[in-house]
C-alpha cells in the first residue's frame, strides 16, 4: 500500500467519524488503539478464509463459556488528586499457602507483608493479569487496579467538563501513589506494570523518589518503553507509518467527539476488529482462541473516546532518566521478540540503563505477552519474587495459568 493511498484511507476514516458514516467511523474506532493501517491485507486473507457465520458463532460460545477475567478480590476505592474514583482488588496471603513464617517478637506488631500491585496497559484491565493472577492467589499479597477510565474506575475528573485537560502519564504516576496509599499504606512493595502499566510506575519513581527508595524491593517492567514510542512503525512499511503520522491528529479529533456513532460503528465492524487486535496482540499462530477473544473483550470494552483521549500522552512520554530510581532495586525487564506495540528494543534500552536487572526476551511473543505466554512471565516473576524475599524459594505458584486450562 502506497504513503498516499494509506494517508487517504486513513483521511477518509476522519472524515466519516466527523460526516455522520457510522460504519466507516467504526472502521476508524477499531483501528485506534492498535494502529490498523497495514493489516488490511492479513484481514482480508482471514475474512476469505473462515466464514463470518463461524466466527460469530465461536466468539459467542467463547464468551459463555471463557473463565478469563473472573478472578475476583477484596474490592476497595481510592481517590485521584483530582477526584477521580480508582478501583482495585487486594488478593490476600492464604496461610495454609506456604508463605513464610514471620517471627513475631513479644510485645511487637508484626510486619506488614510484601504487597505486590499490578499495573495494566492501554485499553485493557486489571483482568489483563488473569493467568499470574491464578498463579499467585493466596501465596503473595496483591494488589490489582484499574487505570482511570479503564476497567472498574471512573472515567478521569479532570478529563471531563469544560476545563477538560488532557490525560498525561505523569497523571496516572500520581493515581498509582493514591491506590498504594489506600491499598497497601505500610510495607514492602514490589511493582509490576505492563506496557502503560510501566510508564505509570516509570511516573510514580519520577515525582516519589523516597517512595521507591523507602518500600520498593522490587519491580517488573513487562512489555513497555521509557520514551521515543513516537519513532515506533508497529509493523508497517515507513511510507505508512510517515502517512498514519499526518492524518492521526485528526483522526483521533473527529473520533473523540463522535464517540456514540463510532462505538456503533465498531460493534459492527467486529470481524475487523477481531483482526486488529489478534495481529498486535499476539504473535503465536496458534494462541488459544479463547485467550485472543478474552484480549478483544478487553480492548472492545474501552470506549473510543478514552482510547482517543490516552493516545497523545504515548508520544509525549519520556521517563529515562526517572529509571536511575531503581538502580538498588532487584528489576525484571520483559518482551515479546515480536512485539509491534513496544518492541523488545524499547526493553533492551531499558535494561542497558538498568544494568543489574534481569532482561528476558519472550521467543514468538508479542505485545500481550502475559496472556500469549504466561508460563514464561509467571516464572520470571515468581523468581523476581523469590529473589526478593516476597515469596520463599521453594514455593510452588501452580501451573502459572495454563492457556489450556484457565486458572479458577
Amino acid at each position: 500500500m502506497s504513503e498516499t493511498s494509506t494517508g487517504d484511507a486513513v483521511a477518509a476514516a476522519a472524515t466519516a467519524a466527523a460526516t455522520g458514516n457510522w460504519r466507516r467511523a467504526g472502521i476508524a474506532g477499531a483501528a485506534i488503539g492498535v494502529i490498523a493501517a497495514g493489516a488490511a491485507a492479513g484481514v482480508a486473507l482471514e475474512r476469505m478464509t473462515v466464514g463470518r457465520g463461524m466466527r460469530q458463532k465461536a466468539r459467542l460460545a467463547l464468551d459463555a463459556s471463557g473463565p478469563y477475567g473472573a478472578l475476583r478480590g477484596m474490592p476497595g476505592k481510592a481517590l485521584g488528586d483530582d477526584g477521580t474514583e480508582l478501583y482495585y482488588e487486594a488478593d490476600e496471603v492464604d496461610p495454609d499457602a506456604g508463605a513464610p513464617r514471620r517471627r513475631r517478637l513479644f510485645g511487637r506488631k508484626a510486619p506488614a507483608p510484601v504487597t505486590v500491585v499490578f499495573s495494566h496497559g492501554y485499553c485493557l484491565s486489571q483482568d489483563s493479569w488473569h493467568f499470574q493472577r491464578a498463579a499467585l492467589r493466596g501465596l503473595v499479597r496483591a494488589v490489582y487496579w484499574d487505570q482511570r477510565s479503564h476497567g472498574r474506575s471512573a472515567r478521569g475528573a479532570s478529563q471531563s467538563g469544560p476545563d477538560a485537560v488532557p490525560v498525561s502519564i505523569d497523571q496516572l504516576g500520581r493515581d498509582l501513589k493514591a491506590v498504594i496509599d489506600a491499598a497497601a499504606p505500610e510495607g514492602p512493595l514490589v511493582l509490576v506494570g505492563h506496557s502503560m502499566g510501566g510508564m505509570t510506575i516509570m511516573a510514580l519513581a519520577e515525582q516519589f523518589p523516597e517512595l521507591v527508595r523507602e518500600r520498593v524491593v522490587g519491580v517488573a517492567m513487562v512489555g513497555t518503553s521509557s520514551g521515543k514510542l513516537g519513532e515506533v512503525n508497529y509493523g508497517l512499511p515507513l511510507a505508512g507509518v510517515n502517512a498514519v503520522r499526518r492524518v492521526l491528529p485528526g483522526v483521533l479529533k473527529a473520533l473523540g467527539s463522535q464517540a456514540e456513532l463510532v462505538e456503533r460503528g465498531r460493534r459492527a465492524t467486529a470481524d475487523l476488529f477481531a483482526g486488529l487486535i489478534k495481529r498486535y496482540s499476539f504473535s503465536s499462530k496458534d494462541v488459544d482462541p479463547a485467550v485472543a477473544r478474552f484480549a478483544e473483550r478487553l480492548i472492545e470494552s474501552t470506549p473510543i473516546d478514552v482510547v482517543a483521549e490516552f493516545y497523545p500522552a504515548f508520544v509525549e512520554h519520556d521517563k529515562a532518566e526517572s529509571l536511575a530510581v531503581f538502580l538498588e532495586v532487584p528489576a525484571l525487564v520483559l518482551a515479546g521478540d515480536k512485539d509491534l506495540v513496544t518492541p523488545s528494543s524499547h526493553s533492551e534500552a531499558i535494561a542497558d540503563l538498568l544494568p543489574d536487572s534481569e532482561l528476558v526476551i519472550v521467543p514468538d511473543g508479542g505485545h500481550l505477552v502475559m496472556l500469549e505466554h504466561p508460563e514464561a512471565v509467571t516464572d520470571r516473576l515468581a523468581d523476581l519474587l523469590a529473589r526478593v524475599g516476597a515469596v520463599p524459594a521453594p514455593a510452588n505458584v501452580g501451573p502459572y495459568g495454563s492457556t489450556a486450562q484457565p486458572g479458577g
